[in-house]
Order: C-alpha cells, then structure tokens, then sequence
C-alpha cells in the first residue's frame, strides 16, 4: 500500500506540475477523477511498466458534435500520459531499488530431536546455525534476527529470513524443514449433569470422584489469543492446595496483568508478541488478559472452579463450573488482535514452553496449525494428551481440521437444553420458535409484516417500522446458509426501523448470534414449517399482529439431544483418508460459561474442545500412568452412538441425516464409562515417528510402519482405497479391566464389503495382557464407489463394549474424482 501511495502521489504531482507548465486541459474542466489511481505494476527488464485503470467524469459535453468531444478525450489522455511519462522516469530509481531488497519473512526451521539435554545448549545451537548462514554479521545481530528458540519438546526455532538464507538453511543436514509462519483463525451450567458428571451432595460419583475433580493435573490452555480474565469467580482459587511441585512455569507480567494475577488456579501464565504485526498488537492487551472473552470461555469450561447462581440474564441458570474444577490452568497467549491472528511461531513456541512447564493436558481452540504436525507430536511423546477443536466449517464434508493421529480432534454436538419462546398471533393462535430473548417485553401485540427475504430492496419497498418482520423466502435456503443470511437480514430489518425479526431457516444451530446480531432488536428462529403458518396469517389477516414472550429454559429428556451441530466441520480428512477424523464429539452448542466478568453463551468446537480436555485430565487423574493415545482410545471406545431413547445420534445439514463416523468420530463422548474401557488400543510415540518421518522425509525406518496411516494401532479404521484383492490390517489391544476377561468380537460390516476378525475370541488373565488380531476386508461388489460404515465391538460379559468405527470404500480407479 505505501509503494501504491508513493507512486500516486509522485503522479498526482507531476500531473499538476504538467498543467502549469504546458497548455494542457484546466482543471476545473474536471468534475471527478479518482484520486487513488489504481495500477499494476510489471517488471520489464530494467524497467517498470504499470497499467492504470480509473475514471474521469466531466460534466456536460462542450460540443455537439460526438467527434469532438471523443477528440477532447484524446487529447487530454495524450496530456495525461505525457505527465505519467515524466512521473515514470522519476520513479524508475526508486522502483529498481525497491526490486533489488531483500525482503525478509518470518520462517520456523524445524531440527526435530534435541541433540542436547541442556536447553541452553539447544539454543546455543540455533544461535551458531544462524551466525553460519548470516555470514559476516556479528553475532548479536544473528541472534536478533530469531524471535523464538524452541528447546523443550523438539529443537528449531523462528527468526526473520531472506528467501535465499531460508533456501540456505534448508540445505543443512542437521534441518528437515524450513516453512514460512502463517497465521490461524480461532477455530457452561448443564452441560456436565448432561455428560454424567453431576456434582451431587455429599459425594459426586463416577469419573468426577475417581479423578478427583482434577486435583493435581495442570491444563494448558492455547485456543486463542484472547487468552483470560483473572477476576473471573471461574478462576478463584480459594480452597486450592499448594502449587504442584512439579511446576517449572512462569508468571509473564504486562499491560493490566501482574504477577498477583496468578494464583493457585492460573498457575502460569505466558504471551508471545513476537512475530506478530503492531497492528494487531495494538488493539490487544500486551499481556496475558483476555481481549474479547474466548479465551476466558474455553479455560472456565475445562477447569473452572465452583460458581454458583451463573446465569446469561436468568439463563441457563445453575452453578458453573469446568469439567475439571480442580484442575490446574497454564495460560498461553499466542494470538492476537481483534481478527485473532495467530502466527505459526508464536503457538509453536508455547507449545514448546507448555512442555518445558510440566502440562498434562494441551487444550487447543482454534483452527489448522500447519505447525502442529512437528509442535503436537513432541509434545505427545513427552506424555502430553493433545486435543484440539475440528472446526466450524460444516456440514460441508472434507472439512475437518487438526486432522493429526495423534491428537483427539474434536466435534461439536447439542445437548438437553433449548429455549423455546412462544409467539401468540393475532387470532390467538400460539406457535413455538427458540430465541434468547431475556429482557422482558411490554407484553402487548405488535403489528406484523411479510418481509420476504428481507432484502433492502423489499423492506424500503414496504412499510415495517415499528412492527416485527416475517423474514421467510425458501429461494434463500439454496444461496446462502442461515449462518450467512440471518446477520444479512437482521441488519435491514435494523436499518429499515423494524422492531423485531422472526427468521424462518432450515436447523442450522445458528442461535448463539442472537445476542451480538440483533442487539437489542427481538429476533426469534422458527423453521420453515411455522414460517409457512405465519406467513399464511399474514397474508389473509387485513392487521396482522403477534406477541413474542419471553424466552423460557427448557431442559431434559424433552429436548430430543444429542445431535452434532451444523457447523460442526465433517471428514473424511483431505490430508489423511486413512484416518477417521473426527475422533469424538461433546457439548459445543449453547456453552454457558466465564466471559471477564460474567457468564455467556456460546458455541462452537471451541467449546467442545474443553470439554473433552476436563474430561482427559479426570482420566489422567484417576489412570496417571495411562500414555495419551490410551486416554483417546478410552474416549473413542466407550463413545455411544445413540441418545437416551436408543435412536440413532443424527447431524443437522441440507438435510439432518443420521450421524455417521465422519460427523463424529466414535460418537458421543461419555466420561464414566472411559474411566473403565475394559480395552485400549495404545500406541508407542516411536511409530508416529516412523510415520512421520515417512510421509515428510522418506528414510530407512518407513518400512517398519510403511506409510498407510490403518498401519498405526489407532481405535478406528479407514481404508479409502479398498480393491479387488483382500486387504488386512492389525490391532492390539490391552486389557485394562477385570484381569481374567473373555472378550468376543461383535462384526458390523460396512455394506459391500465382507469383514473377518481373526481371531474372533480373545481371552485374558495374568500373564497375557495384550492380544493382536486381524482383520480383513473384501469388497463383495467391484465398484467406483463412495465411503460405507461399519464397526467392531470387542464384548466381554456384558461389562464393556469396546467399539471402533470403521470407514472403507471400495474403488476401481486411483485419483479418481466423486463430483456426481
């Protein structure tokens, strides 16, 4: 942009120089011309060539005749050019030098495995490194040029490079990636009673009391920039033990935070401003503090402490607290700004100090880190459970994100809770929509309006001030998602006087943007089938009038839950078929948790993320030597697929259907029965190793593993590429229940293809704890075809069910595009 104004400028000026000096064409003879003259630049040799497009309106024509008036034009561009023509030659210098800097970019260089104990000894590593390629340079001025130095869980760093010194880096043997740092988006009352994790007096029971509410294990919480609001009541730390011993944190000090803001609840806490543009700093605090509430959100629903009477205006009402109340919260602030950019290095370097730290569990709200393949994997074989949000781009499939085997990846789901909101027509008639409508309203009737799509155009065409408008068009649905379309709306209903909207939508789990859109206007959903009575009210009513009630809560086995929500982000996974992602989903719609000083709603996998991160850390706790894929294993195996009612879990989408792995993973997550999974399927980090390595650095140890990601022993299957000859894949699993157990294998065969589990019976005791089995998949029909489920359940008495998902699709041709 300054190169664009640099350049405009030096023309604007030349242009007005040319006038004065020549008899070129006044200027009051113009009645607008832009003055922002947008260009394209194009080096030519060792010149620049630029294109200029603009506009210039001058009025009412001079002469009658079209001739002249087309020969004026030519004329004046005849002058125009002239005048760009001197601008140019002036600016050829500068714009050659400008093609000759060296722009430097922040990269990460990734070295894998530390070569030294010592972390100083690593630094010192990536400091020589530098100075070697620097060249020439003082070392200062080398050490400078790194903003972060990752040390604990693996050994790189991040420093601002040239294009050729990266290229440069990238040669050593000593690195195996040089990448540049790219930037990521952002990716609670009932829903614990929902989960079976109720905190009954005098005793709790289930996982709540075997892990002990937490106690002792310590969150690290990395999901967005906008990191925590320490005077939240969620953060209290009264009644709370000493520091665990084995802390090795911090507590970074900065604008609005000091070290008092930690306690024996946030127990560390860190910011990471390097790399980041001043731009996005300066809107932010420069500290730890929570700029926008997400972060406050996410930490309060993993761990928060006991609060009681937490409510959204009367909402929701009950005592808040996170899955995890005794758990320990360490703090990384690595995001920035009121768009919420999050650089690579930033969040690599606080995952690397969450390891350093002494974290058990790494909850991470937010959208792809392209950094996290080489950042996540470290720290899951120091010990560290990972888990990270799915995304919200659904239900469009191939979505999903933080697609890594490692890691748990985590879908979002309703609950038990919905919040119906009566609307009484003019003829008495009453209907139901869902709103959050918590401010009371003066009870009358107010006149209503068919607004259509409730585009501008129709509502200045009509009159809908002061009255509540049918926004109800079909046509919509199959443009523009709810998601998209409703903030649309509601803004010319704003804007065009309109007290309220009625939006009728196909369920797209859309209701937390009530608050912020409608701001004080009243804005209730209702689906297309109400909408269609409304609107028919409407049109045959002379008056039409509607009175909308207060919205009420309604909680229980009413509410038909759970169902994955709409924006949940879908599999299979794009970067890896092989994988069933994603591997679980939790509550994520409606989560009322800590915003700075109060509570909110909000949904999203940002919330069913911290969900599954205060469940993982009450498992941790109850099971501390389990490793983290046997604590995603537990998670994954004890999943239930259907609700209370023994229906089939369903995912909203265009339209709902019954919910299948690639929606959400094993299913719905249950804390109690993963605390006894009878089985897991756990695997050695040295294999994710050797896959890796495989798949971003061919080596020797590949064919150990070989690079199919079904070789891994992971609680699911996924063969996206099954042929005409038999394929097998192997398992092991290990008994973790009652030591003298015999377990059977219960076969649920994707349809067109034959399952066999070899062997089938698998019996247990003291001395065999481990059992490996395989099974083989034969397609019974050879065709181009597309993913079909299916499971394997491994039951013993009647105890346990021990259930993986299995996705398999059968095909004819490699690379073979389904745009059918």
């Amino acid at each position: 942009m300054w190169l664009h104004s640099l350049i405009s400028s030096a023309i604007a000026a030349t242009l007005l120089l040319h006038s004065h000096m020549q008899d070129g064409f006044p200027a009051s003879s113009i009645l607008y011309a832009s003055t922002s003259l947008p260009f394209k630049l194009h080096p030519n040799g060792s010149t620049w060539t630029y294109t200029i497009i603009d506009q210039v309106c001058m009025g009412e024509r001079q002469q009658e005749d079209p001739d002249l008036v087309t020969a004026s034009h030519h004329d004046m561009l005849s002058s125009v050019l002239g005048a760009i023509s001197m601008a140019s030659r002036a600016l050829q210098p500068c714009l050659q030098s400008l093609k000759q800097t060296k722009l430097q970019l922040l990269y990460i260089v990734y070295m894998g495995e530390r070569q030294h104990e010592d972390p100083d000894l690593v630094t010192a590593s990536h400091h020589d490194m530098m100075s070697s390629v620097l060249g020439g340079v003082h070392k200062e001025e080398a050490v400078s040029s790194i903003v972060y130095s990752y040390k604990h869980g693996f050994s790189g760093f991040a420093a601002m490079l040239t294009e050729s010194q990266a290229d440069q880096i990238a040669e050593l043997p000593e690195v195996i990636s040089v990448n540049p740092s790219r930037s990521v988006p952002l990716h609670t009352t009932r829903s614990w009673d929902y989960l079976g994790l109720g905190y009954e007096q005098p005793q709790p029971t289930g996982l709540l009391r075997r892990g002990n509410f937490g106690d002792g294990i310590i969150i690290g919480v990395v999901d967005s920039g906008k990191r925590i609001w320490p005077e939240s009541r969620s953060f209290d730390d009264h009644g709370y033990g000493p520091v665990p011993s084995r802390w090795k944190g911090t507590c970074e000090v900065g604008e609005n935070f000091t070290v008092n803001h930690c306690n024996r609840k946030i127990i560390g806490a860190r910011w990471y401003a390097g790399g980041v543009d001043d731009s996005d700093i300066s809107v932010d605090y420069r500290s730890p503090r929570d700029f926008q509430g997400h972060g406050t959100h996410t930490a309060s629903t993993a761990a928060g402490s006991f609060v009681g009477n937490a409510s959204f205006h009367g909402l929701g009402a009950g005592v808040a607290r996170g899955g995890a109340p005794r758990a320990r919260l360490a703090i990384y602030k690595a995001c920035w700004g009121s768009n919420t950019r999050c650089p690579d290095a930033a969040l690599l370097k606080a995952i690397d100090d969450a390891v350093h730290d002494g974290v058990d569990i790494l909850s991470l709200s937010l959208g792809a880190i392209h950094s996290s393949i080489f950042a996540s994997i470290h720290a899951v074989a120091k010990g560290i459970t990972v888990i990270f949000s799915g995304g919200n781009e659904g239900p469009v499939t191939q979505t999903i994100s933080n697609d890594l085997p490692w890691v748990i990846t985590v879908a979002a789901s309703t609950m038990d809770r919905s919040f119906p909101t009566l609307l009484t027509l003019g003829d008495n008639r009453t209907v139901v929509g869902q709103s959050i409508l918590y401010e009371s309203t003066d009870g009358g009737f107010k006149e209503l309006a068919d607004g259509g799509s409730c585009s501008r155009d129709v509502l200045n065409s009509s009159d809908v001030v002061g009255k509540i408008v049918l926004c109800y068009e079909l046509a919509i649905a199959s443009r523009s998602p709810p998601s998209q379309h409703f903030p649309l709306a509601a803004s010319n209903v704003q804007e065009a006087g309109g007290k309220g909207i009625i939006y009728a939508q196909y369920s797209a789990s859309i209701l937390s943007f009530i608050d912020d859109i409608c701001n004080g206007t009243v804005c209730v959903f209702v689906d297309y089938e109400i909408g269609k009575q409304i609107k028919d009210y409407v049109t045959n009513t002379r008056s039409p009038l509607v009175k909308v009630s207060q919205t009420q809560d309604m909680v229980g086995s009413g509410v038909m839950s759970p169902r994955v929500t709409a924006f949940s982000s879908r599999g299979p996974s794009i970067l890896f078929p092989d994988l069933v992602k994603p591997d679980i989903t939790a509550p994520g719609f409606l989560i009322l948790a800590a915003v700075k000083d109060s509570y909110k709603f909000d949904s999203g996998t940002s919330m069913s993320c911290p969900h599954v991160s205060g469940v993982a850390a009450l498992l941790k706790a109850a099971h501390p030597q389990w490793s983290p894929a046997a604590i995603k294993s537990a998670l994954v195996t004890t999943a239930h697929t259907a609700n209370a009612y023994g229906f089939p879990i369903e995912a909203e989408g265009v339209p709902r259907k019954l919910a299948d792995p690639f929606d959400f993973g094993g299913g719905h997550i249950d804390p109690n029965k993963a605390a006894d999974p009878g089985l897991i399927y756990d695997v050695d980090p040295e294999d994710y190793f050797k896959f890796f390595n495989c798949t971003y650095g061919p080596s020797a140890t590949c064919a150990l593993v070989g690079s199919r990601l079904y070789r891994l022993n992971l609680p699911s299957i996924s063969i996206p590429d099954l042929k005409k000859t038999p394929l097998t894949v192997w398992r092991i699993v290990t008994n973790v229940g009652d030591t003298d157990s015999i377990y059977r294998a219960m076969v649920e065969s994707p349809p067109g293809v034959n399952m066999v589990v070899e062997p089938s019976v698998l019996q247990f005791n003291a001395s065999m704890t481990t059992h490996t089995f395989a099974v083989t998949f034969t397609p019974l029909q050879m065709v181009q075809g597309d993913f079909n489920f299916g499971s394997l359940t491994w039951l013993d008495d009647g105890k346990h069910a021990v259930r993986i998902p299995i996705a398999v699709r059968v095909i004819i041709h490699d690379s073979f595009s389904d745009t059918s």
